[in-house]
């Protein structure tokens, strides 16, 4: 039988309606910049190899131009996702042409007189390809001369191979520039998706509510894209330049390029750029139609709202005097230069307000929550559309500065040893009893409290999760939430949430760590890769040593050893190894992660076995599988 969401309550309905007023819904400005240069709609679907339909514009359809937010959805998120839902191609300046809205991020073409660079290559092969027959056919037949990667996201490389091959690259004839040095690029995009992928992956699907159906009562758009896809195909190419210091230039295709270099910004490496002939400027993710996330409710690391002010300053001061068009691998661009400067300097002081205001409660005692609701932003930057939280919120950006300057304790005692939550639900139920629980979390959601209701239900659902009638108001009490909230993170979590505790978990398809991307790491991350895999405690005692030797690589040799619970690795082989390993980095991969498929790809002639081959089998008892549809709201 089908899900079936419940309608929004009259408390919920009446909060959406109010809501209005707090929103300049007047302005209809991002509509017509939106609109502005359209040249081609979507040729149909894109489709993966096998036929299964990743995208399809017409699921959006239920988001008409002119419909009115529905109450199950905030006015605002529904204002959002009416311009989001809108994709296609469009040519949005002299020589500037995007593909907006069949994945997640945008795909940008510069044609300069010597070829095409392309800028970010949105999250899937099948994405990238569908955005590039639409330039061949609409725009131009000119050759890739160059891609550019703007920060580490997989939402900016994951479609490269749809863009260049492999071959072209490693043969020097289109090169791929990307900001920090090769190594640490290599790191941070691989290395944040993949070493706490499983977890990631699991916590995306509920922030970008994947498991849910599209419509008024599920998911709504992503918010700064339309929707991310299940079961893309997710590439990597290295990078083969680096960008290292604000700055540098690049001649591209014929075009002259001025980087600035941003770390430690929206991601770990980013990077803004300015082309001067065409007076074109774009600030990756540092500048979007949207808050951005200091924390990723997804999973990342904490990042530094002061550095997003600073560089977006920065930018202003070398550049902000000249753009003509601001565009972005999110939403829709900004054009003219007083547009840009001022919506550049909102973003600036947004980023700042929250860096700074964050700190000044933390320095008068306020842990992260209760600072988180205490800030607000001032009418002038709150009114601004792109300062609105449709990906990051004010609430979880507020928290996340103090993560990242206090840390993990928010300073009170209580907090610093707590007992696990299932041990504090069972005895907050044992003394309060299931039943006036239970009765507290209908009276709640009755009178539409619903963050109470959930609060107090999760006690009971932990400590008995075959409680049904427990699951079934707090379901109701999330849902009612996911459908008051702007975020559309929020929002997917809460009415994630909800069908979870009615249905039980729903095996998700997509994950972080895919083939191509595992094949990418450098060797030293691919070993730390198999170390989170070990099993401390019943490694404690094992003593064992395994050298890799991977042909593809200058026959380059690691030495792999568990001892005291601990997986370690270092280049050079050992003296005292039990056993080398030896074939193409791909069989090695295979053999270190699953163990236990060595004995057949020896047998296949794709590795060859020297020395004892049951270290082998001692290593697959110590290595955990995990589980990618781990429980969330039960224990």
């Amino acid at each position: 039988m089908a899900y079936e969401p419940k309608p929004a309550t009259e408390q919920t309905a009446a909060v959406n309606r109010d809501a209005t007023a707090r929103y300049a819904m007047e302005d209809r400005r991002d509509f017509a910049d939106n609109d502005r240069g359209f040249l081609a709609p979507f040729p149909g679907t894109v489709q993966a190899p096998d036929g299964r339909v990743l995208f399809d514009p017409a699921w959006f359809d239920y988001i008409g131009d002119d419909t009115p937010a529905p109450d199950t959805v905030n006015p605002s998120l529904w204002r959002q996702s009416q311009l989001m839902r809108k994709g296609g191609l469009y040519k949005i300046a002299d020589r500037i042409f995007q593909v907006r809205n069949c994945d997640i991020a945008n795909l940008t073409v510069i044609e300069g007189e010597r070829g095409l660079v392309v800028v970010d290559c949105t999250a899937s092969v099948e994405s990238a390809t569908t955005s590039m027959r639409m330039i061949r056919e609409h725009v131009s037949d000119k050759p890739v001369a160059a891609v550019i990667y703007t920060h580490t996201h997989i939402d900016h490389y994951g479609g490269v191979k749809g863009v260049v091959s492999a071959e072209d690259v490693a043969s020097g004839k289109v090169p791929i520039i990307a900001p920090g040095t090769i190594a640490s690029f290599d790191k941070h995009a691989i290395g944040e998706n993949v070493i706490a992928g499983n977890a990631m992956s699991r916590r995306a699907g509920y922030a970008f509510g994947s498991l849910l159906d599209l419509n008024s009562c599920g998911c709504v758009t992503s918010g700064i894209g339309i929707t991310t896809q299940t079961g893309p195909t997710v590439s990597y190419i290295s990078p083969t330049d680096s960008v290292t210091r604000t700055g540098e230039r690049r001649e591209l295709a014929g075009l002259e390029f001025e980087f600035l270099y941003a770390p430690d910004t929206e991601a770990p490496e980013e990077m803004h750029f300015f082309i001067p002939e065409l007076k074109a400027l774009t600030c990756a993710e540092n500048a979007n139609h949207s808050l951005h996330n200091i924390q990723t409710l997804r999973g990342a690391r904490t990042r530094d709202a002061r550095n997003f002010a600073r560089y977006l300053d920065e930018t202003l001061q070398r550049w902000g005097a000249e753009a003509e068009i601001h565009y972005g691998p999110h939403t829709w661009p900004v054009f003219g230069n007083d547009n840009i400067s001022a919506f550049l300097e909102a973003q600036r002081d947004t980023y700042k307000y929250i860096h700074d205001q964050a700190l000044r409660l933390a320095n008068m005692g306020y842990t992260p929550l209760e600072a988180a609701e205490a800030v607000e932003l001032p009418a002038e930057l709150g009114r601004d559309w792109a300062s609105r939280g449709y990906h990051g919120t004010l609430h979880h950006d507020v928290r996340a500065v103090l993560h990242k300057e206090l840390g993990m304790w928010d300073g009170d005692p209580v907090t610093l040893h707590p007992h696990p939550p299932v041990e504090t639900a069972r005895r907050l139920t044992d003394l309060i009893g299931p039943d006036k629980i239970l009765a507290e979390g209908r009276r709640a959601f009755a009178t539409g409290d619903y963050r109470w209701a959930v609060q107090i239900l999760h006690a009971l659902v932990f400590a008995d999760p075959e409680n049904r009638e427990a699951r079934e108001v707090q379901a109701d009490a999330y849902e009612q939430m996911g459908y008051q909230a702007e975020g559309p993170q929020w929002r997917g979590i809460f009415l994630t949430a909800a069908k979870e505790l009615r249905e039980g978990v729903v095996p998700a398809a997509f994950a972080t760590a895919s083939p191509d991307t595992i094949l990418a790491m450098p060797i030293d991350i691919l070993f730390d890769f198999a170390a989170i895999h070990l099993n401390g405690d019943r490694a404690a005692t094992a003593d064992l040593r395994i050298d890799y030797r991977f042909t593809d690589h200058n026959d380059e040799t690691w030495t792999m050893w568990v001892r005291r619970g601990v997986l370690n690795a270092r280049p050079g082989a050992s003296p005292h190894t039990l056993l080398t390993v030896t074939g193409p980095k791909a069989a090695l991969v295979t053999t270190l992660l699953k163990p236990t498929t060595a004995l057949q790809l020896a047998q296949a002639g794709k590795i060859t076995l020297d020395g004892d081959g049951t270290a082998l089998s001692t290593l697959a008892d110590l290595i955990d599988d995990f589980d990618p549809d781990f429980d969330i709201v039960t224990p």
